[in-house]
Order: C-alpha cells, then structure tokens, then sequence
C-alpha cells in the first residue's frame, strides 16, 4: 500500500533523491525537443525530403507540445500524479521508437506528435510533484534540481545526441531518449510517492488569464521573442554551415557552446532582474541578440567567430526565459501563478513550431543569412513591445521582487 504524499508532509521525504530522478525524464525529454536541430541534414537524407521539410519535425513536436500541454492536463487532473509521470514516460518512449522504426517522412512526423504528448505530460508535473515533495521552504531547490535536467538536455544532451547520430545514424538518438525515459519510468513507479499537488483546474479556468491585458502583454512578447530565437538555433547547420562544412562533430560543437552559455546566462539573468527588474533584462538581452543575429548573417564563414556568436547567442536567449517567468508571476491572481507559467510555456513552444515553419519559407529562396536576419527582425520587435507594454507594469513591483523563487520551474524545451 502506498501513502499519498501532500505539502505538508513532504519535508520528511527524501525529496532529492526523486527530484533528480525526475531530472533525468527532463533530460530524456529536452534532449529529444533540442537534438532535431543538429541532425537536420542525417534526417533530410534518410527520409529523401528537403532541409527545411526535416525542420518540420521540430514545428511538430513543439506545436502539438503548445496544444495539448493545457488539454491533457485537465484530461488527467484526477489522477495521481505518479501515473500521469509513468504514462507520460512510456508515451513519450513510444513515439520515440516509432520515429526510429518509421520508413518514411509522414509516419514520422505523426510520431513526433505521439512523443510531444508525452513531453508535454512529463515536464510540468515533474516540476510540481518534486515540490510538493520539498514542501514550501524547500520549493525553489526542488524545482532547480529538476530544471537541472532541461539545462544539461542543451547543453549536453543535444550534442551527445548529434554524435551519437552523426557515428551511428540519427534513429540511434531516437533509441538514446527512449532508452533513458525507459529507465526512469520503473524507478518512478517502485520508489516515487504519490502526490497531490493541489486544486484541479479545467481547461477554461487554465486560459482565464488570457482576459488580462498584462499577461497578454508578456505573453506576446514571449511569442514574438522566442520566434527570434529559435529560427537561428533550429536552423543552426545551415546558418553556420559555411564555417562547418557540413561536419556535424562542429555542429554538436556549436550546440554545446551555445548549451553551457546558455546555462550561465540564465543564472546571470535572475540575479540581474533581482536587481534590475526583469523587464530590463529582456530589453537587454533581446537587443544583445538582434547584434548577435545581424553578424551572424554577414559573418558566417569562420568556424571560430561561430563559436563566439553561438555562445553569445545562449547567453542572450537564456536571460529571456526567466525574467519574462518573473513578469508574468507578477500578474498572476494568488494561487494561479502555475497557470500563467503554463500558458507563457505553452507560447514558448509555439514560437518554436512557428519559427521552424518560417525558417523553412524563408531558408530556400532566401539562404540562411536571411535566416538570421529575420531573427534579428523579431528580437527587436520583441525589444520594442517590452518597451512598450511596461506601463501595465507599474505596481506590479513587490509581486515582481518574489517571483524568482518560481520562475526558476522552466526552461524553452518544457
């Protein structure tokens, strides 16, 4: 018999332990929405179908992420939360082994919808369970731990997995996620306690935010930056392939400089919208990238200004991510702050799957410095809209000043 684990109680549990098993299904499931990028060209080979199509899978992948993240969590609302984990795991694993079994294009597109499903059930309930576990004093260490595993998917996973692809063909990466969620599953089930994380909320109490000006405000910011964002990253072989000759050992290269700066940038960002209000920070980063995009269309032929531009470019794109976390907590009434997360998350994959379609109008006729070009069009305009909507800001600053200790749940592949 098994023993319900509530706030209250949690503290006693060894809550690190499970977190970071959780962080291991975070790491599983940001390493497989972040890999596709690197293995563009191995995927558009295999599957005899254009560059721009393979991006496709990443449009996939994060839009039915976007979708269904809000709708399968009232679907499974009540049930406990180590089954939704333990579903959400085996899901995810299967579409997996479908994209490395698929025999064509089509099939394999279906299968990154069957993998987003189980992403997109997996990242917020691992986030919540670990901090009901920790009980509120150790909340924001236990969401940190987790976040860990999106982190490291970027940073180490991503480009683990374009070697792994590059050696052994791309379907090995897919068997590699698989392989990692099949692990956790099992120890989730034997060792994990059940949770229960809170009040149940429907779909329509979940969007309810949108009435807010504010939040639609922050929300189209995190759309319109994001966009700028992940055209460059998605697009990376082809944007910097005249400086790696197409080797995807560079590729995996880049990813990983781009990982680990991003790591620091993120950190770096929260102490500075601490200090400086968050709003500010993204005005800083989001200009910082439109520079950074720009040389990176006129400057894309040396391998070691690439390095530089890439790791820039993760400093630039990480200090995004939580300060607009913090904004829209800000905005949040008491006790739906979770709500807001999960629609500014939703956003985030949606600019994903928007900029992988665009990039692939834009990447045939145009080439890929109009690729980085367009990004830099986006951040600026992101820049500007931050600008401009900061008045809805005013009085929002004591809400602001404690958001940090939440904002810390997410990263852009939850």
């Amino acid at each position: 018999m098994t023993r319900t684990v509530r706030a209250t109680d949690a503290p006693r549990e060894s809550w690190r332990g499970h977190a970071s098993v959780l962080a291991l299904g975070t790491f599983a499931v940001g390493t497989d929405a972040f890999v596709i990028a690197g293995l563009l060209p191995e995927i558009s080979d295999s599957l005899d179908v254009s560059v721009g199509a393979a991006g496709q899978l990443v449009s996939v992948f994060s839009l039915a992420y976007a979708l269904l993240s809000p709708v399968l969590a009232t679907l499974t609302s009540r049930w406990s939360r180590r089954s939704v984990l333990i579903l959400a795991l085996l899901v995810f694993a299967v579409g997996n082994v479908v994209t490395a079994l698929a025999p064509n294009y089509t099939l394999v597109l279906i299968s990154r919808v069957v993998a987003a499903a189980g992403a997109a059930m997996f990242t917020p309930n691992a986030g919540a369970t670990a901090a009901t576990l920790a009980g509120a004093e150790q909340r924001g260490r236990a969401i940190a731990i987790v976040t860990v595993g999106l982190t490291a998917s970027l940073a180490l996973g991503a480009p683990l997995g374009t070697a792994i692809g590059d050696a052994l063909g791309w379907q090995a990466t897919m068997w590699f996620v698989t392989g990692l969620a099949l692990v956790v599953a099992p120890v989730i089930a034997l060792r994990l306690p059940d949770v229960a994380v809170g009040a149940r909320a429907g779909l329509r109490q979940r969007l309810a935010p949108l009435t807010d000006r504010r939040v639609v405000g922050v929300l189209a910011c995190t759309l319109i930056a994001f966009v700028g964002v992940y055209l460059p990253y998605t697009y990376i072989s082809a944007v910097f392939e005249p400086a790696t000759g197409g080797d995807s050992g560079r590729v995996a290269i880049l990813l990983l400089v781009f990982g680990l700066a991003g790591t620091a940038g993120n950190l770096t960002a929260g102490r500075l919208a601490d200090r400086k209000g968050p709003r500010q920070v993204v005005i800083g980063a989001t200009l910082l990238l439109t520079v950074v995009f720009g040389l990176m269309a006129v400057s894309h032929s040396s391998y070691a200004l690439a390095l530089v531009l890439s790791a820039v470019s993760g400093v630039g794109s990480w200090s995004v991510t939580a300060p607009q976390q913090q904004r829209i907590i800000a905005f949040a009434a008491p006790g739906t702050e979770p709500l807001v997360v999960s629609l500014n998350a939703a956003v985030m994959y949606l600019a994903i799957s928007l900029s992988s379609v665009l990039g692939a109008g834009i990447l045939d006729p145009g080439g890929p410095a109009q690729i980085a070009w367009t990004g830099a069009a986006f951040t600026v305009v992101a820049a500007l809209v931050t600008v401009l909507t900061g008045r809805f800001e005013r009085g929002a600053g004591a809400a602001a000043a404690a958001a940090p200790r939440v904002g810390a749940q997410e990263s852009p592949a939850k």
